[in-house]
């Protein structure tokens, strides 16, 4: 149908021709044009797992060899049911977590704050009840370039000791994207006075055209409030990615010691690791046009412009991802797309996870953090990889996100044993009904195995919130 011409090699072939052996991988190898590769790529995307991005670049470097072969792997992905979740203890056990947010009482920069006092806050309203279906817990989310990495160890094994010692059990989520005040030599490319100076830093940062010249020096974030942040990171980089690669290989490392000493009635308090943090470009970390020369005037004087969520690409503001398309490989010129920007963030969080996968983490307890901002947009996909389950970000669609025709794009063709709504809070009235609703519809897929709500600061003290939680899990007996 599609006109390309292939043939199958590698181990389907060995098993047709001689000695059989199993295999989850289909190598062929096309001759292909640029056109029919993506073709070929949009074909295969919900029936086998296709890293879009590694057949983009490969195609690239054949062309410019003048080869026009290409191979590529495909891994099969049967349908999901619910017979191939995991299968190990807790599979069928469901989780409504609370996200404690950095800086308001758990503080990565005094590991001390992650401690008993923090926990039992959540405890006197959720005591731990392994006997229901439904049970609560705690996350926090470590950004490991925010503080000096004996810092960041010692705040999660502070928090890791504590999970055992109150019983809770946690979520450990590890952000690689956005504060990495800690690491200058990653970011600091134009300000000789400060640690970190170096001009070939320019790799590492976003740029608002195609040559490093364009490298960005500020950018902007909001999250409640417009604050302004350090140049948001190339995610194709290969001096960044190698530092996100290492920090997921420490932390991790962490975690896996600490599960592996636990005694078997502990093993439970293990959630799981969560990766990214709303993974994309241009969205968490915005750039006004001509942004660079606001940067030694003051914050009052900057301009204040919400996101446009229609503007797929730009979002209304500068547009960023020059600098990951270029390094990438896949384009040096003209416009980016939807498609490539996608591309590049989700083989970004898939190295993430490929790490975390290497260190041990099974599947069921890794899980990828995506969103979207546009209902059904490609920034969706971003958390869709082998290695872990998707979890996406859940504020527009809180109250139901069977309606979220992005993630249920998504969760269709998705063989993960579990998804999550990994960051979610219902907009709205503080009321017992609509929360009890909301959490209702979420946890109404038993493949949801967390909903995490951030932030407990924001419903600590909302009496009606706080109730709709606690009939949810007296229900899940």
């Amino acid at each position: 149908m599609l006109g390309i011409h292939s043939m199958v090699t590698g181990s389907v072939c060995s098993s047709f021709h001689g000695e059989p052996r199993s295999t989850n991988d289909l190598d062929m190898v096309i001759f292909h044009t640029k056109e029919q590769l993506n073709a070929f790529v949009d074909a295969m995307e919900g029936r086998c797992y296709v890293d879009r991005l590694a057949a983009t670049v490969l195609a690239h470097l054949c062309y410019h060899s003048r080869r026009l072969a290409i191979l590529i792997m495909l891994q099969v992905l049967a349908p999901f049911s619910l017979g191939s979740a995991d299968a190990s203890e807790g599979s069928n056990i469901q989780y409504i977590l609370f996200n404690r947010a950095p800086g308001q009482g758990m503080v990565q920069g005094d590991p001390s704050t992650l401690g008993q006092s923090q926990f039992e806050e959540i405890l006197t309203e959720f005591p731990n009840r392994p006997e229901q279906r439904i049970q609560t817990g705690v996350s926090y989310v470590f950004s490991c370039f925010r503080t000096p990495p004996a810092t960041t160890l010692d705040a999660l094994k502070t928090f890791l000791k504590t999970a055992e010692y109150t019983q809770t059990p946690v979520l450990v989520q590890i952000d690689t994207e956005h504060w990495w005040d800690a690491r200058p030599d990653l970011w600091n490319w134009w300000d000789t006075t400060r640690p970190g100076y170096d001009p070939s830093n320019r790799e590492n940062v976003e740029w608002t055209g195609w040559s490093p010249e364009h490298a960005v020096k500020i950018a902007w974030r909001d999250w409640g409030r417009q604050i302004r942040v350090l140049p948001p990171p190339n995610l194709a980089s290969p001096r960044y990615t190698a530092a996100c690669r290492e920090e997921i290989q420490r932390l991790v490392s962490v975690v896996m010691d600490w599960h592996e000493r636990l005694p078997p009635e502990k093993k439970h308090l293990w959630i799981g690791i969560k990766l990214g943090h709303e993974t994309s470009i241009g969205v968490n970390a915005y750039h006004y046009p001509l942004g660079n020369t606001l940067l030694d005037k003051p914050a009052s004087e900057d301009p204040v412009q919400r996101l446009d969520v229609e503007d797929v690409l730009a979002r209304g503001m500068a547009q960023l991802g020059y600098a990951a398309l270029k390094i990438s490989g896949i384009r040096d010129q003209g416009t980016p797309t939807e498609r490539e920007l996608r591309d590049v963030a989700q083989s970004y969080l898939q190295m993430l996870c490929r790490e975390a996968a290497k260190a041990g983490v099974p599947r069921e307890r890794l899980f990828a953090h995506g969103a979207g901002w546009k209902d059904g947009e490609l920034m969706y996909d971003i958390p869709i990889n082998p290695y872990a389950c998707p979890g996406w970000s859940f504020y527009q669609h809180a109250a139901d996100p069977r309606q979220d025709m992005g993630v249920q794009r998504n969760l269709a063709r998705s063989n993960a044993p579990y998804w999550a709504a990994t960051e979610w809070l219902l907009q709205g009235p503080m009321e017992t009904a609509p929360w009890h609703d909301a959490l209702a519809n979420t946890l109404s897929d038993p493949r949801c195995r967390y909903v995490c709500i951030f932030n407990w600061e924001s419903i600590r003290d909302k009496p009606s919130v706080l109730q709709a939680i606690k009939d949810m899990v007296d229900a899940s007996r």
